[in-house]
């Protein structure tokens, strides 16, 4: 009986001390972390796996040096073994948490609510990442070490490390597309080919990178609808990615109108209309004749944006307001299907009156607003990205 009361009041006296031991801590900590945020996570966050890890640690110290083994006492050995695994897991709790608080306080010194947030957002993909494959790790770990305690899975070890080689090969091939979408996971995080928050197109669909785990990816699409994929997909098909190094984009809008079209009328409709939109970032505004056959000509209109969702709303608007314009300024520039009526012999006016010759004119300089890679500052820039393919040889005849 004497034992049994000693052994109690030890327990009970490690449990108190582990306690106190673990409060002056967390007051210290507390006090120190007013001037670092570390500290001040880790008083917050870490406070509770770390007292339960030291209570349930001094315990299993004292009762371990509190009893003797005895000759029939398994009771002893068995709550031995289940404090053992406690410790171990209460263990494996408070190092997740240490973790854990250490890559949000890493999260915390990047924003990703400023203009310029590729860099944070880079890290905190890879952080993202990184947390998902240290769990998995601290789980995996435990349960071998909490395995491990036991003396019959001790002894099947040496059998299971001669068959280690063909299990591997059977787990390799069974497990082909999740560990292929796992090692795709961790290369997209340190890659930078895509990022939490990147605007991409994927499948067809225009979205938001919402989500990236180690097996797959969210993509929110603009009408809130989410679509799902694999991580492999990013490294093995191509797809879109419109903020991967700024977030302004370039748009078009095209129109189909009648060759009667004053061009330069149009085109100065345009830069006034652009100018009236908070949408339009100032950067590009160029209206082009891209194509003339079929009776109809072709014009392209060519604006910037800040972003992608600006951007459609301000084709959106660039269409609305030059139909508005064509209907109501030029309305014999619509569209207009042609037909005559007659034969070579008639006396049409287009039959026998000679086309007139105007005298040549210098060529004129064309404006800033026909020309995409020339003319201002952002085309010279853009026409010496992209160079454009030579023209190729003529075929010998």
């Amino acid at each position: 009986m004497q034992n049994y009361l000693w052994t109690i009041v030890a327990v009970l006296v490690s449990a108190a001390v582990a306690l106190v031991v673990v409060e002056v801590v967390h007051r210290l900590t507390r006090s120190l972390g007013r001037r670092s945020l570390l500290l001040s996570e880790l008083s917050d966050h870490a406070h509770r796996p770390f007292r339960v890890a030291v209570t349930v640690l001094a315990v299993q110290i004292a009762f371990r040096a509190a009893t003797r083994p005895a000759a029939g006492a398994t009771w002893r050995e068995a709550l031995l073994h289940i404090l053992v695994l406690v410790v171990i897991v209460t263990t494996a709790w408070l190092v997740a948490s240490l973790l854990l608080v250490t890559e949000d306080t890493a999260l915390a010194r990047f924003r990703t609510d400023v203009p310029d947030n590729r860099q944070a957002r880079r890290i905190k993909t890879q952080i993202r990442i990184l947390r998902r494959v240290t769990v998995a790790a601290i789980v995996v770990l435990t349960i071998g070490v909490a395995l491990m305690t036991f003396p019959s899975v001790r002894g099947v070890g040496a059998s299971v490390l001669a068959s280690a080689g063909v299990i591997g090969a059977v787990a390799a091939l069974a497990a082909q597309s999740l560990l292929a979408n796992v090692f795709a996971g961790v290369q997209l995080a340190f890659s930078d080919a895509v990022r939490l928050d990147d605007v991409v197109v994927v499948e067809g669909e225009w979205g938001r990178i919402e989500e990236m785990t180690l097996s797959y990816v969210v993509v929110q699409i603009w009408d809130d609808r989410r679509l799902i994929l694999p991580t492999s997909y990013f490294t093995t098909k191509p797809f879109q990615n419109w903020t991967r190094t700024q977030s302004d984009v370039l748009g078009t809008a095209e129109f189909e109108v009648d060759w009667s079209v004053p061009v330069q009328a149009m085109r100065e409709e345009l830069r006034h209309a652009v100018e009236t939109t908070e949408l339009w970032d100032g950067r590009v505004c160029v209206l082009q004749v891209t194509d003339a056959v079929g009776g109809v000509i072709r014009l392209r209109a060519l604006v910037s944006a800040r972003d992608a969702p600006s951007l459609w709303d301000l084709r959106c608007f660039v269409r609305e307001h030059m139909v508005g314009w064509v209907r109501d300024q030029r309305p014999t520039a619509l569209p207009r299907m042609r037909a005559e009526i007659g034969d070579a012999a008639g006396d049409l006016a287009w039959q026998w009156v000679q086309p007139r010759r105007p005298e040549p004119s210098p060529a004129e300089e064309a404006p800033d607003d026909a020309r995409v890679f020339s003319g201002s500052d952002d085309g010279d820039a853009r026409g010496t990205t992209f160079v454009g393919p030579e023209e190729p040889a003529e075929a010998p005849r």
